[in-house]
């Protein structure tokens, strides 16, 4: 299964996938799923969300101070790895030069 990923989108064009996926109560990904499939001619995929209710029970557990320690340690998932994301789309495996110049497989 192929992962896309999309640059470009404004924001009124956001706001309306958005409002879309939440009528069918799809996430935005499910929902662009769905458009594609219809685009390409293979119907219609997932319609409806799967309603889960096994994690209902940690739902409003954290205090404040748990949501605040957390969030701290998320931040090096907002950090974007440039390299990484120069030679994303190429087909060849990345090397960084080691300091010795000598090239290194990640």
């Amino acid at each position: 299964m192929a992962n896309l990923s999309v640059r470009g989108v404004d924001d009124e064009a956001m706001a309306r996938i958005k409002a879309s996926a939440l009528r069918r109560g799809l996430s935005v990904n499910a929902y662009l799923v769905d458009l594609i499939r219809r685009d390409a001619g293979l119907g219609s995929g997932q319609t409806r969300r799967t309603a889960h209710t096994d994690l209902d029970h940690l739902a409003g557990t954290w205090s404040d101070e748990d949501a605040a320690a957390f969030a701290a340690t998320q931040g090096d998932f907002e950090t974007i790895d440039e390299y990484l994301w120069r030679w994303s789309a190429s087909a060849s495996i990345p090397t960084r030069t080691a300091p010795s110049s000598v090239a290194t497989p990640l």
